[in-house]
């Protein structure tokens, strides 16, 4: 009698937790009772606090009703011009919302996916195998070509592209296909209870044992543009080079004409000038220009050898020629010979 109460009020309270459901925002709920469902709470008015029969008489499953993203591995899939590539995409998909007009149990996307695939894992699976089979029908239809064109190889395939339109409406075309009927078969929500959300191709690439030729062929093609381009640098290079060249010779031309010029013009009117200083005087020039070769020529080690008739030997022994002399003024032994003149006529 003392083992009744302290067994049987934890049975109680535990009976009486097992009959309270609460049904998050974020889940669909379904209560079964003996395998048959007695309740789906779908609905945004269903969250909340629920009660069902304790267990084992009914069992709540519950379901994920959020986004789920699918990242299958790449598949390789073959070309129009029969190229084999390997195309990963991935799926965003979740448990489709109930209509309105689905009143019956049966009618309820969750309980398609409870009865059809019943786990996640299962119907990533399936949609593994369609989108598969659906990509490789639609690129089945386009060439390599088509599907490699980008504008910007650092960036990938965009919108503005003709491969990343091209990949977009493949993308497209896929997720409405998954949603329509296939084969006289309702479409994936009315089939499965699941709705497609997103669908998008994320990256081509070629298979491992064509890639390394593909990079060899891509490698010797951005060779062959690179010779190009360097070999037009080049070209132009010589040519601003010989243009510059030209142009050095011109200027440097010009200016050599404009110093000779100069330096023509300069030494006539020097010479004019020398001329018009000499005609004034001439023997006063020849004196001059008999002094300066003196200056170049004598010194203290200085032998001269000279002709009776010589220039250079009369002025050294006959002396500046009087008219210089008279027209210089009277010399320094003149002014002491006539000092001592003046000196001696005195009383």
């Amino acid at each position: 009698m003392f083992l009744l109460p302290v067994v049987g009020v934890p049975l109680v309270v535990a009976l009486a937790w097992s009959s309270l459901v609460f049904v998050d925002e974020g889940e669909y709920v379904v209560v079964e009772r003996f395998g048959e469902i007695v309740a789906v709470y779908d609905r945004p008015a269903d969250r909340g606090l629920k009660f069902k029969l304790p267990w084992p008489i009914d069992a709540v499953r519950r379901f994920d009703r959020r986004v789920r993203l699918y990242e299958p591995p790449g598949r390789e899939v073959f070309t129009a011009d029969k190229k084999n590539l390997t195309v990963a995409a991935y799926v965003c998909w979740k448990i489709a919302e109930p209509g309105e007009e689905a009143s019956e149990f049966a009618d309820r996307p969750v309980v398609r996916f409870f009865r059809n695939l019943a786990s996640p894992a299962v119907a990533e699976a399936r949609l593994d195998s369609r989108v598969r089979s659906l990509l490789n029908t639609e690129l089945g239809g386009i060439q390599l070509s088509e599907l490699l064109a980008v504008n910007d190889s650092h960036t990938g395939p965009n919108a503005d592209d003709r491969s990343g339109g091209l990949l977009a409406r493949v993308a497209a075309d896929v997720r409405k296909r998954l949603q329509q009927s296939r084969n006289g078969k309702p479409a994936l929500t009315d089939e499965l209870g699941i709705e497609i959300v997103d669908l998008r191709i994320r990256r081509i690439n070629f298979p491992v044992g064509n890639r390394q030729a593909v990079y060899d062929r891509m490698r010797s093609e951005r060779k062959k543009e690179a010779d190009q381009y360097r070999s037009a640098g080049l070209s132009e290079s010589k040519a601003i080079r010989s243009r510059a060249d030209l142009q050095y010779e011109r200027v440097l031309s010009s200016a050599r004409a404009d110093s000779e010029r100069i330096r023509g013009t300069a030494e006539a009117e020097a010479i004019a000038i020398r001329n018009a200083a000499h005609a004034k005087d001439p023997e006063f020039y020849v004196t001059l220009r008999t002094l300066e070769t003196y200056k170049k020529i004598l010194n203290e080690k200085t032998t001269l050898v000279l002709s009776a008739s010589s220039s250079l030997l009369k002025m050294l022994t006959d002396g500046i020629p009087e008219k210089q002399r008279s027209s210089k003024g009277p010399t320094k032994s003149e002014k002491v010979r006539h000092s001592a003149n003046a000196n001696s006529s005195d009383p």
